[in-house]
């Protein structure tokens, strides 16, 4: 699968592949890299004047990428905001005698300031869109003998209620039978981890106006949980008290309500599964005065800004009902089908059958060739504003190299004189190796010239980061799935492996001898 481009991405230098050493890197380890780097690419090492020339550049950027390194105070700004973070807006107010814990929290604190403002800036209401469906005469028909009541042949299917809410700074919704609804959301921080929420609104109805308040009290009680103490006054007045602990694989809810007319317990989990489709499976337990429900579901995610979800409702005496749910950016969708007013096992059957059927069928027939026409567009789209800088990178990429040779001579030298680890060949880039991917076209560099100057005392030693990054290197397919395949020969045995872009890689092993007995 192709991997997304950031426009960071295509402008920043990734200075620790650049040095090749760790992000943890000691001062000492990165003194190292850049004192092996600069004997390489020292212009005074070189008499061609265009040796020279390529030379002076690499240096330059060799000795850009040891000053932002080895000092703590960019490093810190440099690991959260990359190159573009030394020339963000605002750096020129953060006191440069600060601690780099200091200046992460400092610019961690103006990022959230432009976000307010870029926030304020903006004009994209949130909306909600919620249409009732009763579909209760597909399964509550009446029996055969009454099949020659006019209008009977066919089940009737009913819009029963609608709902629309728009909101910026106010609320305003209309629909169903209660009249339009006009609201006013206040939002404040009390402390650093305790923050309060007002909701004033007024219910305009054939009885008049019927004003309402919901406040809600939150405090984070640790990384992952929040605790919530809410009141409503009007004509539904309630208490409402929940504790929600949310994880990157989980979502936990446990609330207790006292109100009027509704009292209950609630109880759900949420599991969330880590594949790219941000894949979530549900379900719930609710218990109170009214009766009990029941709810399960699922909800993934079918496109860059929508997430499509539906969950099956069984209650007491509420029946069954399927909910779909569509969010579109930040604009939602609900559509509650009541199906029953009964626990039947044919409605529970087909609310839950039914949505998978259809989403699968969907998927496969029309939103995955629609994802991969659109993934296909913006990888082309990439490629075409980061032609400019691609090409810049490959001929610093055939300068280095050219810088290079000298010193890979006295490497491969010796080595040879003590049977030590020798390059053969290696190639980075798209490689096509399944047969179903044959019409796909191969996309690498040899980088076998590079490989062998990084090798030292017979040891070749890649960090976690893109290989694009390393000298000699450059990036052959933007957006595309990367590997480095190397041949080697070590104690005059030939060896082979093949690593992910972001692997790290440490070589000689035994685990890559190649068997030849056979």
């Amino acid at each position: 699968m192709a991997t997304a481009l950031s426009e960071e991405e295509l402008d920043n230098e990734d200075y620790y592949s650049l040095l090749n050493v760790r992000r943890e890197a000691s001062s000492e380890e990165l003194k190292a890299a850049y004192r092996r780097l600069c004997m390489l690419y020292h212009p005074d090492k070189h008499r061609d004047p265009e040796l020279k020339s390529q030379a002076e550049q690499l240096f330059n950027l060799v000795h850009q990428a040891y000053e932002v390194l080895s000092d703590p105070q960019t490093r810190a700004i440099y690991d959260i905001y990359g190159k573009r973070g030394l020339e963000m807006e605002g750096w020129e107010v953060v006191e440069r005698r600060r601690t780099p814990a200091e200046i992460r929290e400092e610019f961690e604190r103006l990022q959230r300031e432009r976000e307010e403002r870029r926030l304020q800036q903006r004009t994209n209401p949130k909306g909600t869109i919620s249409v009732g469906v009763d579909a209760t005469d597909l399964f509550d028909r009446y029996d055969e003998e009454y099949e020659d009541v006019s209008g009977s042949g066919f089940p009737q299917i009913e819009i029963n209620k609608m709902h629309i809410s728009q909101s910026i700074e106010l609320e305003f919704g209309a629909g169903d039978l209660q009249g339009p609804l006009f609201g006013l959301k206040l939002f404040r921080n009390l402390t650093p981890r305790c923050f309060v929420t007002t909701n004033c609104a007024l219910q305009f109805s054939s009885r008049g106006i019927r004003p309402g308040l919901t406040t809600v009290l939150a405090r984070n009680l640790d990384k992952n949980t929040v605790g919530y103490l809410q009141w409503r006054w009007g004509i539904q007045s309630a208490m409402n008290t929940s504790i929600v602990r949310d994880t990157k694989t989980s979502h936990f809810t446990v609330a207790l309500q006292l109100g009027i007319p509704h009292s209950f317990a609630l109880i759900s989990y949420q599991h969330k599964f880590q594949d790219d489709d941000q894949t979530r499976v549900k379900g719930s337990l609710k218990a109170g005065f009214f009766g009990t429900v029941v709810e399960y579901g699922a909800e993934r995610k079918i496109s860059r800004h929508s997430v499509l979800g539906a969950a099956v409702s069984i209650g007491v005496p509420q029946g069954v009902s399927l909910k779909v749910k569509l969010n579109r950016a930040s604009q939602t969708y609900f559509f509650p089908i009541h199906l029953t007013d009964q626990l039947l096992p044919s409605a529970v059957f087909y609310a839950t059958v039914g949505p998978l059927v259809v989403y699968f069928a969907m998927h496969r027939l029309i939103i995955k060739p629609y994802l991969r026409a659109q993934r296909e567009k913006e990888l082309e789209k990439q490629r075409e504003s980061a032609a400019t800088n691609v090409l810049q990178k490959k001929q610093e990429a055939e300068s280095a190299v050219r810088l290079m040779q000298e010193s890979v001579r006295r490497i491969i030298e010796a080595e040879e004189s003590r049977m030590g680890l020798i390059i053969v060949n290696a190639w980075y880039g798209k490689f096509v190796n399944d047969k179903s991917r044959k019409s796909e076209k191969v996309k690498v560099i040899d980088v076998t010239v590079p490989l062998q100057c990084l090798v030292k005392d017979s040891k070749l030693i890649l960090t976690e980061a893109s290989k694009a990054g390393l000298p000699g290197f450059y990036d052959p397919c933007v957006g595309e799935d990367k590997n480095l395949k190397v041949l080697y020969q070590f104690r005059g045995v030939l060896h082979q492996v093949m690593v992910l872009d972001s692997e790290a890689l440490r070589i000689p092993k035994q685990s890559h001898r190649i068997d030849t007995d056979g």
